[in-house]
């Protein structure tokens, strides 16, 4: 599930360009132009960045209001005000002060510290190569993108099941088995091509993996 950003910002330039590279990051972002719709998008989220001199409402009315009602929801300051009063203000109830001109993957690495600090999401349970494996929610992202992959159920079942035995080599006849729960028989090609679909989508190269090794007449394994 993606963690909801509420981004406020009337710089209509900064504000296209901000929120598309926050999107391609992995949020899902709604992005106002001004303060006055603000209290009708501020609650269901996991993290609000505030302008500061915005038409209406301005950052520091709107962050307060927000702290007030929801204090677990983190806020960072956006502003070019760098004033030490302002950031003094503003980190009144505020959690973060960021000041312009700034680089995206700072931003990035800011957001990404305040939800972990306030538990918006989940630490991958298993880092592995270019995957961040969720267990618990059941998702696979790759990090080279931040883009979810999609396995089928079958799929995810064959390569948890793998992880849950890291570096053990395992039988096709254990991991037939315990995915079917019905005895394996011999040549039976289900589990060779459900490992093969799985390759093309969580291995960079199917051709050559290096997640899941191929022990040839035994089984597979992944060593972690």
């Amino acid at each position: 599930m993606k963690n909801k950003l509420l981004y406020i910002e009337d710089d209509k330039e900064i504000g296209s360009w901000l929120s598309e590279d926050l999107t391609k990051r992995g949020y899902q972002v709604t992005w106002l132009t001004s303060g006055d719709r603000a209290p009708n998008h501020m609650e269901d989220i996991d993290l609000a960045i505030l302008d500061i001199m915005l038409p209406g409402l301005d950052g520091f009315s709107i962050g307060q209001r927000l702290k007030k009602e929801n204090p677990e929801t983190p806020i960072l300051m956006l502003s070019a005000r760098t004033s030490i009063d302002d950031k003094l203000q503003g980190l009144h109830f505020a959690d973060d002060y960021v000041t312009k001109p700034f680089h995206p993957d700072e931003l990035a690495a800011r957001v990404e510290v305040l939800l972990r600090r306030f538990g918006k999401i989940s630490q991958p349970l298993i880092q592995l190569s270019h995957l961040s494996i969720y267990l618990d929610q059941n998702r696979i992202v790759d990090t080279r993108t931040n883009n979810e992959i999609t396995l089928t159920a079958k799929q995810f079942q064959i390569f948890t099941y793998l992880l849950r035995h890291p570096n053990q080599i395992l039988t096709k006849e254990q991991i037939f088995e315990a995915i079917w729960e019905t005895p394996y028989l011999t040549g039976d090609k289900t589990l060779m091509v459900h490992i093969r679909h799985l390759r093309e989508k969580i291995e960079e190269n199917p051709s050559e993996p290096q997640i899941i090794e191929t022990i040839r007449g035994i089984g597979y394994r992944v060593k972690q």
